[in-house]
C-alpha cells in the first residue's frame, strides 16, 4: 500500500487517517490500467532538494519561471504522476487536460514500437509537398474515424493554436471567395498588388467573433481571439475584432432558471448585433463548449442551438473550438455532441488530448481555390497521428467514454456532499452530467492548489478563482474517493 505524508506538514494523526481510508479504497480493486500506484506517497516538500536542484540546472538554458513542478517521466504511471525525489501525486490536471489514457500506457507504447511509427519519426514528412503512401490509411483508420457528425474531411496541425488559427484562414478565403463570386473567379491585379502592402482589397477586412474570457490561443490571430487574461496579450499588436457577452451563468442552475435564460438571450442578441453591425464582419464565430482557460464557464445546450441558428441566418461560418473539451472528457466523446445541433458546425479544432492537431470539416468550398494558400512544411506529424490512433484504440477497448461519464456523475456527487459540509468552500460547482470537467470556485484558489500537492494531488485552476478538474479517462471511482478525501484535508488544513 501506497503511504500518503502531506509534505511533513500534515499531522501525524491526519495521515494515518487518509492512509486508512486509501487502504479501504483500494482493496480488491481492479485498475483499468494495471500497476500503477495504489495512492499518493509524499516523501519531501514539493519541489524537494533533487527538483530544486534540477530546476537551477534548467533555469541556466531554459526559463522556469512557469514551472509548476519538475517529472520523472519515466517512474510516472497511470493516474499518477512522480517528481525526481519520488513524491508521487494523483495527477488531475494531466498536462493541461492533455494526457488521456495514463502515463506510460502500454498500448501507446507498443504503438510508439511500431515500424509504422519508427518509420513516421525518421522520416518525417512535409505532408503537403511528399505525404507518405500510407497517409490516407493513416487518417481514416484513426482521426477521421472519430470524425465529428457531418465532417469528413480534416486539415491536420502541430498544435491547438495552430489548429485555430488554420481554421480562422480557412473562414477567411471561404467568404472573401464567396464575395469575390465563387472558386473559379480569378484575383484581380489589385488584390494581388494590395495584399503585398497588407491592405485592401487584397488583406482582407473580415473578422473572427470570439467571446469575452474565450482563450483560443498564443499565435498572433488566435491571440486576437483570446480574453482570458491580459498576461496573454500584453505588449502584442491585434487585430479589431468583436467580443461578444457569454453567459455568465448563476449557479445552481435549478435556482436561478429564469435569470440564467435571460442571460442567455441577451449574448444571443449581442452575438447578432455584433455580426450585423461590426466594422469589420466576421467571418466566423468561433466558441469553446465550455470556456477553460477563462474560468469554466458554462453554457445551456440551447444557447449553442441558438449560435448555431445565429450563425447559419447570417451566413458566418461556425467554428467549435474543443481543444480541450474533446475525446471524452465531458462523456461524450465531442462536447457538442451535448448539444442535439439541427446541422453540424462548420469547423470543429481539436488537440490536446488527440497528441495531434488539426480541424475537422464537411463542406469542400472550405478548400481553398488554389494549393499553397493552407500549407506549411509538416502540415501535422504521421507520428502523431498514429499515436492518436492509438489512442483511439485504447478509448474503445475499456469504453472510456461511458465510464468517464459514470465517474463524473460519482465525483461531482461527492464534490456536492463536500459543498454541504463546507459552505462558501466549493462554490458554484459547475459540470453536472459533463463527465469528470467538473470545476468550482474557492475563496482562496491558489492556496487550495498548493496545499494540494502536499496531500498528494496535483490540480490546477483557471480563472480568478476556479479549481478545475481534469483527470485522465482511466480515472475511476477509487481515485475519485482519494480526490475527494485530499480535498476534504485541504479545507481542513
Amino acid at each position: 500500500m501506497a503511504s500518503v505524508r502531506a509534505a511533513g506538514r500534515l499531522q501525524p494523526a491526519a495521515r494515518t487517517a487518509l492512509q486508512a481510508g486509501i487502504s479501504q479504497q483500494t482493496r480488491g480493486y481492479a485498475s483499468l490500467f494495471a500497476g500503477e500506484p495504489s495512492g499518493p506517497e509524499i516523501k519531501t516538500q514539493i519541489p524537494g532538494p533533487k527538483s530544486q536542484q534540477a530546476i537551477k540546472e534548467l533555469d541556466k538554458v531554459f526559463d522556469t519561471r512557469a514551472v509548476n513542478m519538475l517529472a520523472d517521466y519515466t517512474q510516472s504511471k497511470g493516474n499518477y504522476i512522480v517528481d525526481p525525489d519520488g513524491n508521487v501525486l494523483l495527477d488531475v490536471y494531466a498536462q493541461i487536460a492533455s494526457i488521456p489514457v495514463g502515463y506510460n500506457n502500454p498500448t501507446l507504447a507498443k504503438a510508439a514500437q511500431s515500424p509504422e511509427m519508427i518509420n513516421s519519426l525518421i522520416n518525417r514528412p512535409a505532408l503537403g509537398n511528399f505525404p507518405s503512401h500510407d497517409w490516407a490509411q493513416i487518417l481514416e483508420t484513426g482521426i477521421l474515424s472519430v470524425a465529428p457528425k457531418g465532417l469528413d474531411q480534416v486539415f491536420t496541425a502541430t498544435a491547438g493554436s495552430d489548429a485555430n488559427e488554420c481554421a480562422f484562414k480557412a473562414a477567411f478565403m471561404y467568404k472573401a471567395q464567396q464575395r469575390r463570386g465563387g472558386p473559379d473567379v480569378e484575383f484581380t491585379a489589385e488584390e494581388l498588388s494590395s495584399c503585398m502592402n497588407n491592405s485592401l482589397p487584397g488583406a482582407s477586412n473580415l473578422s473572427i467573433l470570439s467571446f469575452k474570457s474565450a482563450f483560443h490561443g498564443r499565435l498572433f490571430g488566435t491571440l486576437s481571439t483570446t480574453r482570458s487574461k491580459p498576461i496573454h496579450k500584453l505588449d502584442i499588436p491585434a487585430f479589431d475584432w468583436p467580443q461578444a457577452t457569454f453567459p455568465l451563468l448563476k449557479y445552481p442552475l435549478e435556482e436561478h432558471a429564469t435569470e440564467n435564460a435571460k442571460a442567455e438571450a441577451d449574448a444571443l442578441a449581442d452575438v447578432e448585433r455584433l455580426i450585423t453591425t461590426f466594422p469589420h464582419p466576421p467571418a466566423a464565430v468561433i466558441v469553446e463548449p465550455i470556456q477553460s482557460e477563462g474560468g469554466d464557464n458554462h453554457a445551456s445546450p440551447a444557447f449553442f442551438r441558438g449560435l448555431r441558428e445565429l450563425t447559419a441566418k447570417h451566413d458566418v461560418l461556425f467554428i467549435v473550438d474543443e481543444v480541450q473539451t474533446g475525446i471524452g472528457a465531458t462523456g461524450k466523446f465531442w462536447a457538442h455532441e451535448h448539444w442535439d445541433l439541427p446541422t453540424p458546425p462548420d469547423m470543429v479544432t481539436f488537440s490536446k488530448k488527440a497528441q495531434t492537431a488539426g480541424y475537422y470539416y464537411g463542406n469542400p468550398a472550405l478548400r481553398p481555390n488554389k494549393p499553397y494558400r493552407q500549407f506549411n512544411t509538416w502540415m501535422g506529424d504521421p507520428a502523431r497521428a498514429i499515436l492518436f490512433r492509438g489512442i483511439i484504440d485504447e478509448v474503445k477497448r475499456l469504453n472510456l467514454v461511458e465510464h468517464t461519464a459514470k465517474t463524473g456523475d460519482y465525483l461531482y456527487a461527492g464534490i456536492e456532499k463536500l459543498a454541504v459540509k463546507y459552505p462558501g468552500q466549493f462554490k458554484n460547482l459547475r459540470g453536472k452530467g459533463q463527465g469528470t470537467f467538473i470545476a468550482f470556485d474557492s475563496p482562496q484558489r491558489d492556496a487550495f492548489l498548493k496545499k494540494a500537492k502536499t496531500v498528494g494531488v496535483n490540480i490546477g485552476g483557471s480563472g480568478e478563482s476556479a479549481v478545475r478538474l481534469r483527470p485522465m479517462l482511466i480515472f475511476d471511482k477509487v481515485h475519485a474517493d482519494i480526490l475527494l478525501e485530499a480535498m476534504e484535508k485541504i479545507v481542513k488544513m
